[in-house]
């Protein structure tokens, strides 16, 4: 039987909190309530990786984390504390890197290897100098100046030749050894002799390696043979200085070491490059022509055929055996988007997991449906998290925030035109390699096809161009097996609007909706399917990356309306969500993927949860957000620097740096103002470079981010007279405090509404993060351990007062603590309730109704009911917090709800009946769960 959480805890496990810091902390996860750990990837990465998804080895644990010891010792710990553990697995790509010992072994073996069909290499590529070897692009500059700087070496250990290029480090095919080893041969059989043994063992191995095996039905007795050169040459170069004198030579030699200084003394390592299965390259050459499927356009990470039942054994063998251990109750698959048919990987995990619980990272836009086939659990909660944030988003001044965006910045483009735009950007400077394979293998089919027979290449080209930017969500789901219906709309959605951005290539894109819906031609051969099915593929493999890249990654920096919307899992141009609109997402998720998770803030998200919704309090405040903009503009236009005759940075920017202030000011403010001025420089670098209008990562506009960096360091100035403070102060004290409103609102909805409620770590206390490397700082674990025991302490002997002083002293972080151990307390108490239960939406009825929100979680004689405030920051009220009084007059209209005796979860306040006045539910802490028959 399935073992579903009821709730989890993501660790980002790296060399500096490994798996021994991760056993510390065990006690107080469980004291928490968490059920599970939630792990990032724990297999052998790419050496110093502080994320673990540039997997090196998935057979084995990685030793820079502790090892297989280490890693034992916590899931000891996790099993006695009575926790359970969910894995991130990365089935779709690996690192391009010297400690990928498949990818070393392919690169050493070529076709001969057992890896040669792991990765998705297109080995028969038309372009000759792809031919039968993998791209490269991994060089600074072009190859012939970076071999001709020295930079580009041949070297040599016990593991054999390799080039490398600074971190780079790739081997020497097996069969160019002799090219190294033959070289001035003669000159060490005239020192010591044909008869000699070390020239005779040298000899041997040259006649070893010209006879190697090359079909990959003897590859085994080929490893052997490998295993043996490379044991002889290393054992002869270790005690034969004859030998080792030689090849040492050599390598100087093959270096440009030697010999006169020009040019040709590179001709040796060249030709020998040349040999390799392996083609190094300016890296600026995988935009345009590349083939090998990537991780996103990210060169160093090269994706796996996961399809491949083959590649999924070897890939997941030690997967599958902490699964059958009961080391790993659930797993959770990254970038499912990537697969080439993630349904049938997921039906072959399932086949082979059939009791582990298992999500997908599945980033879903607007209404887009989960596939409903999928044999998983659900998702990871990126679309709780969009539609959590949108729920404090006040609808009613979207056309406000419109004009104050558009006054102050000058910027009046659609924000899908902008997202559109930088698809294209990306398209064209990093992925044109992939849109020319696909223009081939529709090219492939399409000349043999009478109506199709006058598209030309190029024409197929530019339409593949305009429907990936047009394409509506990440990925589609066709294959032969199953798709889903609303797939249908999204490919004819990108059509039509594809159609209407250029019309004359309105033939193509009518051949290319056949394609993508899997509309054959009856007579056409099986070879020709195979090429129609395989560019379906390919095509939904390239869009969640273009995606991905163009909005997540670039759109988000730069249509800066209202930060809290551009996060993962939301869409910048929806703004707001009614209350029967939220309603209809969680009774459709009881019902359809009611173990999904609910996540708040992840590893990739862009802002830190409190932060988030701290900012959506703008919404409520649009006059205040004009009118402080305004000052602050005014008080701050001389602390602009003047770049290229502009002042800078350019109002959008200054925009987005005053909500990004907004959006993370410390509650201790200035205690720590180094630090936080050095966090938010940082950022801003980052956030630059990523919106790429003004800076980027290829090539950082320098003198203007130094002006942006300036313009912070003024508006945080330690000076006793900084205007820009003393005007700000105010109304970041008044989003702050709405903020922590909103902040336990949602922590709420996410403890109780269907779903498994997913914590990252340290947002048991307030979450005021940006993006990584930001968000993923030390935790303080010690200063938890000892709150919760406190919090637990208290609450046993006066509830009502602990409530209450927390409130008071909500800037430490101790009420949201607070709050997460009593929901989860309630979900642990009652773990078929939240699992199963019931959704039930709540009706409110007087002055203040709209600013409540509740509903009740029933499954037979179980219930829960709970109530959050939302929209509350410009209404007065008598303290920081919505308590009592404010809710005078309003109460529960709904005739449904269960008799009987209710007790506050989080006050301990008893109801000897069934209340409905909102002003006694809430009457001493901002949000309810009360049980019933407690």
């Amino acid at each position: 039987m399935t073992r579903i959480p009821r709730s989890t805890y993501r660790l980002q496990l790296c060399p500096e909190f490994m798996f021994e810091q991760a056993r510390e902390i065990v006690p107080y996860l469980a004291e928490l309530g968490i059920s599970h750990i939630y792990a990032s990837p724990i297999f052998t990465a790419r050496p110093g990786s502080m994320h673990g998804y540039d997997v090196c080895d998935p057979t084995s644990i990685n030793p820079e984390l502790g090892g297989e010891t280490a890693f034992k010792r916590l899931t000891s710990a996790v099993s006695k504390a009575g926790m359970g553990w969910i894995q991130d697995i990365v089935p779709n790509h690996m690192a391009v890197s010297g400690y990928n010992l498949m990818l070393v072994d392919l690169l050493e073996n070529g076709p001969a290897s057992k890896y040669y069909p792991f990765f998705d290499i297109e080995w028969d590529h038309p372009l000759e100098s792809f031919k039968g070897r993998m791209l490269a692009p991994f060089l600074g500059s072009f190859y012939g100046e970076t071999l001709e700087r020295g930079e580009i070496r041949l070297g040599y250990d016990e593991d054999g030749f390799f080039v490398s290029y600074y971190d780079l480090r790739l081997p020497l095919a097996l069969a160019t050894y002799a090219q190294v080893l033959t070289y001035r041969l003669d000159d060490l059989t005239n020192e010591l002799g044909l008869d000699h043994p070390d020239v005779i063992k040298l000899m041997g191995l040259l006649y070893t390696i010209k006879t190697l095996p090359e079909e990959r039905a003897y590859v085994e007795q080929r490893q052997h043979q490998v295993y043996f050169i490379k044991r002889i040459l290393a054992e002869l170069y270790e005690t034969s200085e004859s030998v080792r004198e030689f090849l040492d030579e050599n390598l100087a030699w093959f270096n440009g070491e030697r010999g006169p200084d020009t040019p040709e003394r590179f001709d040796l390592l060249d030709a020998l490059l040349g040999e390799q299965y392996f083609r190094l390259s300016f890296w600026k050459v995988a935009g345009e022509e590349i083939n090998y499927r990537r991780f996103f356009s990210i060169n160093d990470l090269i994706s796996l055929r996961a399809q491949d039942e083959e590649v999924f054994n070897s890939t997941h063998s030690l997967i599958l055996d902490m699964v059958r251990d009961n080391v790993f109750d659930g797993l959770r698959i990254d970038h499912i988007d990537g697969l080439y048919d993630p349904t049938a990987y997921l039906k072959r995990l399932r086949d082979n997991a059939p009791d582990s619980y298992i999500v997908v990272e599945k980033i879903l836009t607007g209404d887009e449906p989960l596939p409903g086939f999928w044999p998983i659990q659900g998702a990871t909660g990126y679309e709780f998290m969009g539609k959590a944030v949108n729920f404090f988003v006040n609808v009613d001044n979207e056309d406000a925030f419109d004009t104050i965006y558009k006054r102050f910045t000058g910027r009046r483009r659609a924000i899908q035109d902008i997202a559109a735009g930088n698809k294209r950007r990306i398209l064209e400077r990093h992925m044109g390699g992939d849109v020319e394979n696909m223009a081939r293998l529709v090219n492939s089919v399409s000349s043999k096809d009478r109506h199709a027979f006058d598209i030309t290449f190029p024409a197929l080209r530019r339409a593949i161009t305009e429907l990936l930017i047009r394409f509506p969500v990440y990925r589609t789901y066709i294959s032969n097996e199953a798709f889903r219906p609303a797939d249908l709309v999204y490919i004819r959605t990108a059509i039509r609007e594809s159609v209407k951005a250029s019309p004359e290539l309105s033939k193509e894109f009518d051949f290319l909706d056949r394609f993508l819906l899997l509309e054959f031609d009856e007579r056409i051969s099986d070879e020709d399917r195979r090429q129609w099915i395989n560019f379906v593929m390919r095509f939904q493999q390239v869009t969640g990356p273009l995606m991905a890249k163009g909005v997540e990654d670039t759109t988000f920096y730069v249509a800066n309306r209202l930060l809290c919307l551009n996060e993962v899992g939301g869409e910048p141009w929806d703004f707001g969500v009614s209350d029967a609109a939220f309603h209809t997402f969680l009774l459709e998720r009881q019902k359809y993927w009611p173990h999904a998770m609910n996540a708040t803030a992840t590893h990739d998200h862009k802002r830190g949860e409190d932060a988030r919704v701290r900012l959506a309090v703008l919404s409520e405040l649009p006059d205040d957000w004009r009118d402080g903009l305004k000052s602050f503009e005014r008080i701050n236009r001389r602390k602009k620097t003047v770049v290229r005759n502009r002042p800078q940075p350019t109002t959008n920017d200054e925009y987005f740096i005053y909500q990004t202030l907004l959006a993370t000011w410390p509650f201790d403010w200035p205690k720590n103002r180094e630090d936080y001025l050095e966090r938010i420089k940082e950022y801003m670098v980052k956030a630059l470079r990523e919106g790429k209008e003004n800076s980027n990562w290829i090539e950082p506009d320098e003198s203007y981010e130094s002006a942006c960096l300036s313009f912070v360091e003024a508006l945080l100035s330690a000076r006793k007279k900084n205007a820009f403070l003393r005007e700000f102060m105010p109304l970041a004290k008044k989003v702050a405090e709405a903020g922590m409103v909103n902040s336990l609102a949602q922590l709420t909805l996410k403890l109780t509404a269907p779903g498994v409620p997913d914590f990252y770590q340290g947002v048991e206390s307030w979450d005021l993060s940006l993006v990584d490397p930001d968000n993923r700082r030390p935790v303080d674990y010690a200063w938890r351990t000892k709150a919760l025991a406190e919090i637990k302490k208290r609450f046993a002997r006066h509830p009502d007062a602990l409530a209450a002083e927390l409130l008071d002293t909500a800037e430490d972080g101790r009420v949201k603590l607070f709050a997460t151990h009593r929901g989860l307390a309630v979900r642990n108490a009652h773990p078929e309730l939240f699992a199963q239960g019931e959704y039930l939406p709540l009706e409110f009825e007087g002055g203040r109704a709209d600013r409540v929100f509740g509903f009740v979680r029933q499954r037979d004689d179980e219930a829960v009911m709970v109530l959050v405030p939302r929209f509350t920051a410009n209404v007065p009220k008598e303290g920081r917090f919505p308590l009592a009084g404010f809710w005078q007059g309003v109460h529960i209209t709904s005739d449904w709800l269960p008799n009987g005796a209710w007790t506050n979860a989080f006050t301990g306040q008893k109801f000897e009946a069934t209340p409905t006045s909102v002003r006694k539910i809430l009457a001493d802490f901002p949000v309810a769960v009360l049980l019933l028959g407690t």
